[in-house]
């Protein structure tokens, strides 16, 4: 299917766009916005902080199914998995306003997470390398941008919506947009290998065909990439680093208002590292093409282990903004930086399965973290502990990334040698 308005310019471009609010969109509404619902669900329904936390936990659907929509995306295109996988998170939030049991909320969550992994990660990787195999680094920091988009915008929008609404009309409004951009990607995404290097040369980038075609071949497979210890390291580090998501972001607001932070300050704090992120995106993406996207994430993490060390260990407000700020300029880029290590390492050529497996060993920091916060914050009071418990974890993923050295190998279908992590076991 065509827009015929697409076709006077670059089809890549609103490819991205479509990427990019579908990414952003579905982070900003699931994880950002968390805080803005915990205060106003633990009232009408009496719930625990642990068992609000534990539909967050709910994320290890998402690593269990990747593997499976990643390879169902390499083997019938990403378009229909991900129109699917829109509608599965509208559908999650759409019936939100239906609750009345504590099951009710874990069942909904559970659609949403079912349709994580097809609306984010995979057409993110998949659509920036086909369309924008030569820029790819940049480029991708651009799309996932999004995230922080929808960290800007996602939770006033839902806090604006629950003050002179209800939580309720929050949900109804975010299944809506959802839904939406479900059906305007079925008309705009493009993947087809003849029709992206018919584009390629209809808008001149002739040059940029022969390295698309050539990306999507090379790499390792999945059986290949099992077999070399090297998945196994950026496995661990990229595991590590995710515990950012859950362990961390989704518990921050309420954080940030126990430490003395206002309602309104605490919010304007989760936009702030949101806004922050499109520039760290951009960087990071950008520099992961000169110093490779493995360094880029160790200083990622790096800043990130730094600033919630500061973040759990003050309380004086202009303290608190340090460390805000420290993992504010780490934070963003990861979410680029995560597809762009797994490319680099592994190729494109059976991208979406080997992404898949690296979701599932991220089934232990989507499920792990937020019930260990949870846990933590009903014994203590606060989130403290549990976020120094992270750091932790963050320095063991540092370590792997650090132990993942580059190779150099030769493409046989390139003019240059290309560095990556991995190359077949013999």
């Amino acid at each position: 299917m065509t827009v015929p308005m697409l076709g006077r310019i670059y089809r890549g471009y609103p490819i991205a766009v479509v990427v990019f609010l579908s990414t952003g969109l579905s982070v900003g509404m699931t994880q950002y916005s968390f805080g803005e619902f915990a205060g106003p669900l633990k009232e009408e329904f009496g719930w625990t902080q642990t068992q609000l936390n534990l539909s967050l936990a709910f994320s290890f659907i998402s690593g269990i199914l990747a593997p499976f929509v990643g390879n169902l995306s390499d083997r019938i295109g990403i378009r229909p998995v991900m129109f699917i996988s829109l509608l599965l998170i509208a559908s999650g939030f759409l019936l939100r306003p239906l609750i009345t049991e504590l099951w009710h909320w874990y069942l909904f969550s559970s659609l949403v997470y079912a349709g994580f992994p097809g609306a984010t990660i995979m057409p993110v990787g998949k659509m920036v390398g086909l369309w924008f195999p030569k820029t790819r680094g940049r480029v991708m920091g651009a799309v996932v941008a999004g995230n922080n988009f929808g960290g800007i915008t996602m939770p006033p929008l839902a806090a604006a919506i629950i003050a002179s609404l209800s939580w309720e009309m929050a949900y109804l409004t975010f299944g809506l947009i959802m839904a939406a951009l479900g059906a305007v990607a079925l008309f705009v995404i493009v993947e087809d290998e003849n029709k992206i290097e018919s584009e390629m040369n209809r808008t001149g980038r002739g040059d940029l065909a022969q390295i698309a075609r050539a990306a999507s071949q090379t790499g390792i497979t999945v059986r290949e990439a099992l077999m070399n210890r090297n998945f196994w390291l950026v496995m661990i580090g990229l595991v590590a680093a995710t515990f950012t998501y859950q362990g961390v972001l989704t518990q921050l607001r309420q954080h940030f208002e126990e430490s003395g932070f206002t309602p309104a300050v605490a919010t304007t704090a989760i936009s702030v590292i949101a806004g922050m992120g499109i520039g760290s995106k951009l960087a990071f993406g950008r520099a992961s093409e000169n110093i490779t996207a493995r360094i880029a994430t160790i200083i990622s993490v790096s800043l990130q282990a730094i600033g919630v060390f500061i973040i759990a260990q003050v309380d004086a407000a202009p303290l608190m903004w340090v460390g805000i700020f420290v993992f504010g300029l780490g934070f963003g880029g990861l979410g680029a930086l995560i597809v762009l290590v797994v490319q680099e390492a592994f190729g494109m050529k059976e991208f979406g399965g080997i992404m898949g497996l690296m979701q599932v060993g991220m089934i232990a920091s989507g499920t792990g973290a937020p019930l260990v916060a949870g846990a933590v914050h009903d014994s203590t009071g606060s989130f403290d502990s549990s976020f120094m418990l992270v750091v932790g974890i963050f320095v063991i993923g540092i370590v792997a990334l650090v132990l993942a050295r580059p190779v150099k190998v030769e493409d046989p279908d390139a003019t240059e040698s290309k560095t990556t992590l991995s190359k077949p076991a013999n």
